[in-house]
């Protein structure tokens, strides 16, 4: 079994060979906790990506990248929390105190961060958040953070995305963070079901996944009561569509040369959070709709990543369950889905050509701000929207795709139309033929993208 994470695509940083080689087996010794301490070796940066084959080197900055400064530096831009925060239109919401006050998101990623809670409080600083209140779970005997190791470098990178930005979307909501003691997939699964069996809190974001195939139907079967039992708890699970377009790789690290989605994200009783490219101007108002996320074109991304001009892969993910039937909440876009459960669900940022800003020092040194995208981007915000709505309503909202679906079928104006795009990936040997973005539902950015100020109270239902 071969296991991606969904990713942080990460900037300014040197990618190295890529997929996670997962050792499934075992069971992992749960519950014991600690605090985030600094690392304090060579500020070299490795970032595993899940495509990825090519070494790259880059300083990171003192302070968060400028859209002018990345255009001319990598030709891509750069976005920070406030410019995010005017795209998705929370500013509202956060002057009536709807700010995540009295809620907490849980993120799930293996090993974790060393420095993460220095690094929130550093990001919190600089761009003037809140600081909320952040708790480390370790599940089993988490391995001392080694910094020559490229799985533990990749995974920190991948908790700093994720922990941030789900505190920048909801900043006064508390953040659990379970960091997880082996990277695979039924650990990581194992993980989400403590987190849920002691309900460490009321939504929780995953930003890893595998193709369906590549884990194989008694796999899926065995732990989908995970994520059943979140959905009778009222407990809401988010998770990332991919980064590899309708492409995904099997457990020799080759591509499939037919379309293919990722659970869990697959989970009838999961949000599947996929990917768009905003246009924004500097302040972050909108100068149109978003498109769906695919730099697998583009020759500026793809000669940061794989020094050559490409095509790989590298789109926000979305296709049919292989496994799972279509839910009674997709009844009304079977004409899209058929018989299979359609992913994704809902979509916001995750393009590599318009990145966000983080901030990390697990590399040793003074650390310093780096630009990430990718789907895991795009989960830990949606993450952050729920919890914004769990406020308002008084109480966890749970599984909420069937709200979702009912909101788009009255067209209620918190869920935004995307304008075009597609998910189709090329790579060394083949294409990939995903699908297009259409009007209402498909399978590349799901229902569509958000307005918080009308999405957020939408989801909470009446007063």
């Amino acid at each position: 079994m071969r296991l991606s994470r969904a990713s942080s695509v990460r900037f300014l940083a040197v990618a190295v060979a890529a997929v996670l080689t997962a050792a499934a087996g075992g069971t992992a010794a749960l519950g014991s906790t600690r605090n985030a301490s600094h690392a304090s070796d060579p500020a070299t940066l490795l970032i595993v990506h899940p495509a990825a084959h090519h070494v790259r080197g880059a300083f990171m900055a003192t302070v968060p990248f400028s859209d002018a400064q990345c255009e001319a530096v990598f030709r891509i831009d750069c976005y920070v929390p406030d410019q995010i925060e005017a795209a998705y239109n929370l500013r509202p919401l956060y002057g009536r105190g709807i700010t995540g006050k009295g809620q907490t998101i849980v993120v799930v990623d293996a090993f974790g961060s060393p420095t993460i809670a220095d690094d929130l409080l550093q990001f919190d600083q600089y761009l003037g958040l809140g600081t909320p209140p952040l708790r480390i779970v370790q599940v089993g005997h988490v391995p001392t953070f080694d910094s020559g190791n490229g799985d533990m470098i990749g995974w920190a990178d991948e908790t700093t995305l994720d922990v941030e930005y789900a505190h920048a979307g909801a900043p006064d909501a508390k953040i659990v963070l379970v960091e997880v003691a082996k990277d695979d997939l039924q650990h990581l699964a194992l993980a989400v079901r403590y987190a849920v069996q002691h309900r460490l809190g009321d939504v929780i974001s995953l930003s890893w996944g595998e193709p369906e195939q590549a884990l194989g139907r008694e796999f899926v079967s065995s732990y989908s009561s995970i994520f059943s039992q979140a959905a009778s708890s009222h407990i809401t699970i988010v998770a990332s569509s991919g980064d590899s377009g309708a492409a995904g790789q099997d457990e020799q690290g080759d591509y499939y040369h037919h379309p293919v989605a990722n659970w869990p994200a697959t989970s009838p009783f999961v949000t599947a959070v996929g990917g768009t490219r905003l246009n924004l101007n500097a302040s972050g108002a909108r100068n149109g709709l978003d498109a769906a996320w695919n730099d697998t074109y583009s020759a500026a991304v793809n000669n940061f990543f794989f020094g050559n001009d490409g095509p790989n892969p590298l789109a926000t993910g979305g296709g049919k369950s292989a496994y799972y039937g279509r839910p009674g909440y997709q009844n009304g876009v079977r004409n899209i889905t058929g018989n299979q459960r359609g992913v994704p669900d809902i979509s916001m940022s995750a393009s590599c050509s318009v990145a966000v800003n983080v901030f990390e020092t697990f590399t040793g040194g003074q650390g310093g701000w780096t630009a990430s995208c990718g789907t895991s981007e795009s989960a830990p915000m949606f993450a952050a929207i729920i919890a914004l709505a769990d406020q308002v309503a008084g109480h966890r909202l749970g599984l909420v795709n069937p709200a979702l679906y009912a909101l788009a079928a009255r067209h209620a104006p918190g869920i935004v139309p995307v304008s075009s795009g597609n998910n189709t990936v090329s790579f060394s040997g083949g294409t990939v033929h995903g699908y297009s973005v259409r009007h209402g539902f498909n399978l590349v950015t799901g229902l569509g993208t958000v307005n918080g100020q009308y999405l957020v109270p939408e989801l909470a239902g009446p007063a």
